[in-house]
């Protein structure tokens, strides 16, 4: 059933979708899935478990002293362990114990506790911790922390980690606020030629702008989508132009942006489902030097074509889409005001649609 669905999903035409919503009111920042449970990673909440067996929420946070922090950037399970990022370090809960602890690094100073992006990699047994300071590869087995510095030409924002992925048995890429790292496993990684790094400059990222923000990284077979931050002033117009830049992996690099239908060029976040990408979009104003939500888009992985969906249509109450996850039946949307479930009950079905790019 599961592969119909996503075969049939990109062609289908308008009907009922289920959605579910939950946790309002909590800023969702990130999702996590193992065999028995969701974890979800709020910014003020604490951190939520829900059970897949009995569908219980179990909360952890310092209103019910589970916990001795409530605001999270990142959250990622392993076999035993779950971690969860946030400003004050790592934080590590045993799921035999059902206890947290936390640790903090003594490198980078305060920044370098903030974490931001987690990326557990099942196949070496490693948990990968991006840092506003430094890289942490983190033995699991051996519970041994090891700090990489990847400051490229005296770009400190080289070394400001804000996305992970995992790609194939082979390779990871570590997204920073200045271009993104390409690391090779089989190889050690204080090995300086175990790692490539890619800018903006030299035909990368299409050479737009000054510098390119990595937040976001999803991969499948042909490309790799780079979902990057928009962020520019009066002073400083081309500095972050945002929007998402994919990668064929044959060094030919493409871009789409609001010229190509997109709602906004600032990316929080992808998933893939079936022949579609999903993106979390957003919107800087150089006036107010804020973030504003723009919904959520789906983009033909083929084509290119851009969807942006009707959220009008649905009871997601808000615009600012902070984290996606495809379970293989549902859509989980985390948003700054609470989480939704949405559920195609029928393989034919999909999200409204408010308009198409012509591309």
């Amino acid at each position: 059933m599961i592969f119909l669905f996503l075969l049939l999903f990109p062609f289908v035409l308008h009907a009922q979708v289920a959605t579910d919503q939950y946790l309002n009111g909590a800023v969702i920042n990130s999702i996590a899935e193992d065999n028995n449970s969701f974890w979800f990673a709020t910014y003020g909440n604490g951190i939520y478990r829900l059970s897949k067996k009995d569908s219980v929420w179990t909360n952890y946070s310092t209103s019910n002293n589970r916990i001795s922090n409530d605001f999270f950037y990142a959250i990622e399970s392993g076999n035993s362990l779950v971690w969860a990022g946030s400003s004050q370090g790592l934080f590590i809960f045993d799921k035999r114990s059902n206890r947290w602890r936390k640790r903090k690094f003594a490198q980078g100073g305060e920044l370098g506790n903030w974490i931001r992006a987690l990326k557990y990699d099942r196949s070496q047994n490693v948990l990968w911790i991006g840092r506003f300071k430094n890289l942490t590869r983190n033995d699991v087995a051996k519970n041994r922390f090891e700090d990489i510095s990847l400051i490229q030409q005296a770009d400190s924002k080289t070394n400001n980690f804000i996305s992970i992925q995992l790609d194939g048995d082979s390779l990871i890429w570590f997204g920073t606020e200045s271009g993104v790292h390409k690391f090779y496993k089989h190889k050690d990684y204080l090995d300086p030629n175990a790692w490539r790094f890619f800018t903006n400059n030299s035909g990368n990222f299409i050479h737009s702008g000054n510098s390119v923000s990595v937040r976001s990284i999803l991969l499948e077979r042909q490309n790799i989508w780079f979902g990057t931050d928009e962020f520019i002033t009066d002073d400083n117009p081309d500095f972050n132009l945002g929007g998402i830049y994919i990668f064929n992996r044959a060094l030919k690099w493409e871009k789409i942006s609001t010229a190509d239908g997109l709602s906004g060029n600032g990316i929080y976040c992808m998933e893939r489902i079936g022949n579609n990408i999903w993106a979390g979009v957003y919107s800087f104003d150089k006036s107010t030097k804020k973030e504003y939500g723009k919904g959520i888009v789906s983009i033909n992985r083929f084509n290119k074509k851009v969807e942006i969906i009707d959220l009008n249509q649905t009871v997601i109450k808000s615009s600012t889409i902070l984290a996606l996850h495809f379970d293989g039946y549902n859509l989980w949307v985390g948003t700054d005001n609470g989480l939704y479930r949405i559920h195609f009950a029928n393989p034919l079905s999909r999200l409204p649609v408010i308009r198409k790019n012509k591309k």
